[in-house]
């Protein structure tokens, strides 16, 4: 049960912070940064919303399904590393102006479809 306490609070944490960040790209970025960045920046905003509704689904999956799957704990652990990569590195492209981190964004987007994957899995091993 705590993965999936752990899941549901990394996933609405998250998606509070989403609103944070989309609020702080409207008011406080735009007109601060070039078009091509500040559309970067909500790219990251986007999928990191996204993967912390997927986190607050799977935990509630695990809850009805089963809790103890391997395949729900990677998945989760997989949303997370892609939140931290692909958003992340957005984030730092758009706001830092860090070159580095592009080719970390393909990373966490990998990260993203196995975790899909994963989570898909466990629910057809399940049934």
């Amino acid at each position: 049960m705590l993965v999936i306490k752990i899941f549901l609070l990394t996933g609405t944490f998250n998606a509070a912070l989403c609103v944070v960040l989309g609020a702080f790209a409207a008011h406080k970025l735009k007109g601060n940064l070039t078009e091509q960045a500040l559309a970067t920046f909500q790219t990251g905003v986007q999928y990191h919303f996204y993967h912390s509704f997927a986190l607050i689904l799977l935990a509630l999956v695990m809850l009805h399904i089963n809790p103890q799957s391997v395949y729900f704990k990677s998945a989760g652990i997989g949303f997370l590393v892609g939140i931290l990569l692909f958003s992340g590195s957005l984030y730092g492209l758009s706001l830092l102006g860090w070159k580095f981190l592009g080719p970390i964004t393909p990373l966490g987007g990998l990260a993203f479809i196995i975790a899909w994957l994963l989570m898909c899995t466990g629910v057809y091993k399940h049934f």
